[in-house]
């Protein structure tokens, strides 16, 4: 039967089309450490632990009673807390003929992705305690709600602008116990409920512009929206604090090294890869670091038990 209507489609000539592939990679822009961004770092560490002499009782200066009137004596005190380094490592394996066969750098690409890996984890253990070495100190959201530091959205006031704003509120927790507050951090949850807060006349306080960026302060300071997925617990939404009072050192920035021989073991030690009889490349990266919040006394707040720089907002 003679048909008419037959043709070759991209179906059938599927094998004679070649592929074209994009010349980058589709990724988000990585992010870095959201606490070593605000934080205040200290000079390199040349050893595993380093002492931080830290303020703890101050002089008292009295009147005295006439020409000839008895002076008083008085004296300060120093506390020691130390600055414990631990280590965060990363191992990528590849296969020697992938990156023979590959187009792109995978090196390349794989060195940000670590670094942000890296900061994700910090950030998780010094703010929330996530898989924290045991030298470490406490993290700020338990230190913040063991110093009464803590407030639940609601909890003060009528609405959200009182519980951070108003008397009573997360910033002037800060303030009671002798801080400014000079920085937030919170979840990316945050930006609408800031950008829903309205004056008595129902004027917006954050949105100036549907066309504008809306920028993001509270009283003055700048808030800082990670994207690491440090808030993913759902256990906070906020931190606001002095953070010039919490501080980090590095006692090894991140370095690389590559390996094409030996083995990769579990954690039980059985042995999953080895590098030379499977042909493969292996990439590790290592950082040693360490932080901590000193909570130097002041003359607003003296017992230490009551006074931390930081304050958390939580659900």
């Amino acid at each position: 039967m003679t048909t008419y209507n037959s043709v070759i489609d991209r179906t059938d000539a599927a094998a004679l089309i070649p592929e074209d592939a994009a010349r980058q990679i589709v990724q988000g822009a990585t992010e870095q450490s959201a606490v070593m961004r605000l934080a205040r770092r200290l000079p390199d560490l040349a050893r595993a632990q380093q002492r931080i002499p830290v303020l703890s009782a101050l002089p008292v200066a009295y009147f005295v009673s006439g020409d000839t009137g008895i002076k008083q004596t008085t004296e300060a005190n120093w506390d020691n807390v130390y600055l414990d380094v631990a280590e965060l490592a990363a191992i990528v394996p590849i296969p020697q003929a992938v990156l023979d066969d590959a187009t792109y750098d995978i090196w390349g690409e794989i060195r940000p992705l670590l670094a942000q890996a890296f900061g994700a984890a910090f950030d998780k253990a010094v703010l929330f305690g996530t898989n924290a070495p045991a030298a470490w100190p406490d993290d700020v959201f338990t230190a913040a709600t063991a110093a009464g530091n803590a407030l639940q959205v609601g909890g003060v006031g009528s609405d959200l602008y009182d519980t951070i704003m108003g008397v009573g509120g997360l910033l002037s927790l800060v303030e009671d116990d002798g801080f400014f507050v000079n920085g937030h951090m919170a979840a990316l949850s945050m930006r609408a409920q800031l950008r829903g807060l309205r004056d008595t006349n129902g004027v917006p306080l954050f949105v100036r512009s549907m066309t504008q960026a809306t920028g993001y302060e509270l009283d003055g300071s700048p808030i800082d929206f990670p994207r690491t997925g440090v808030f993913g617990g759902g256990t906070a939404l906020m931190f606001s604090g002095d953070w010039s009072q919490l501080v980090y050192a590095l006692r090894q920035d991140i370095t690389y090294k590559i390996a094409t021989e030996g083995v990769i073991m579990d954690g039980s030690n059985a042995i999953v890869y080895n590098l030379f009889q499977q042909d493969m490349v292996a990439l590790r990266a290592v950082m040693r670091v360490a932080w901590q919040v000193p909570n130097p006394i002041n003359l607003t707040q003296a017992t230490a038990a009551h006074r931390y720089p930081f304050a958390v907002l939580k659900p």
